[in-house]
């Protein structure tokens, strides 16, 4: 019998844990959450705040997880991922990034797609990340981002059944409109798992493609 995992997960906000500790039930793991839904927000509003002290937060906050008695950590933050720079650190526990099987499903559609976000703040991180992704693959994608604005703040002040009604609207026109799409937040996972229930047609999110990278990094 494996012995139980631990998996350090860091986060940008503590709406992500829900969604995490949801996916990750049936395994043999425990989770150890670490949040801070600041450091995104200092980014962009305080102007002697730099990208170069983001860097060396989200570095000491890795290492910091790494000395928790870890065996791996996972990264939900997509604007996190984008900032660390993983030769700048000094530790040997695996590092599980969410949205790479998610960039790896995406670029292995071939046809136009559409990208929905509701955050407008991880748009160029995400797409940023999904061609960098592409161009280590010699992928070519072919993407129309969405961003369903006046509808992140929902969430964000806990109303989330609101939230999740608003997006899964937004996701049953694109499926009308027979578009290729799929959602680039955890935070959308609920609704389009709504739509894709109603509807029949498959939405990926980085909730759904990245229990294989846990699973198979950790041995389970």
């Amino acid at each position: 019998m494996n012995m139980r995992k631990r998996l350090g997960c860091l986060h940008a906000h503590y709406t992500n844990i829900e969604y995490i500790e949801n996916a990750l039930a049936p395994y043999n793991i425990e989770l150890v959450h670490f949040v801070d839904p600041g450091l995104m927000d200092r980014l962009t509003s305080d102007q002697n705040f730099h990208e170069a002290d983001a860097q060396l937060k989200v570095k000491e906050q890795i290492e910091w997880i790494a000395q928790s008695n870890i065996d791996a950590i996972l990264i939900t933050c997509t604007n996190y991922i984008a900032i660390l720079q993983e030769d700048q650190l000094s530790i040997s526990v695996p590092i599980i990034k969410l949205d790479e099987s998610f960039s790896d499903f995406i670029c292995n559609i071939q046809q136009p797609q559409t990208v929905l976000f509701t955050n407008p703040a991880t748009v160029e991180g995400t797409i940023e990340r999904l061609k960098l992704y592409a161009a280590t693959k010699k992928k070519s994608i072919n993407i129309e981002v969405i961003v369903l604005n006046n509808t992140f703040d929902l969430i964000m002040k806990g109303r989330k059944k609101e939230y999740n009604q608003e997006v899964a609207r937004m996701l049953e026109k694109l499926v009308a409109d027979d578009k290729i799409i799929s959602v680039a937040q955890l935070s959308m996972a609920d609704a389009a798992q709504l739509v894709e229930t109603k509807t029949g047609k498959s939405i990926p999110n980085p909730l759904k493609t990245f229990v294989t990278s846990i699973v198979n990094e950790l041995d389970l």
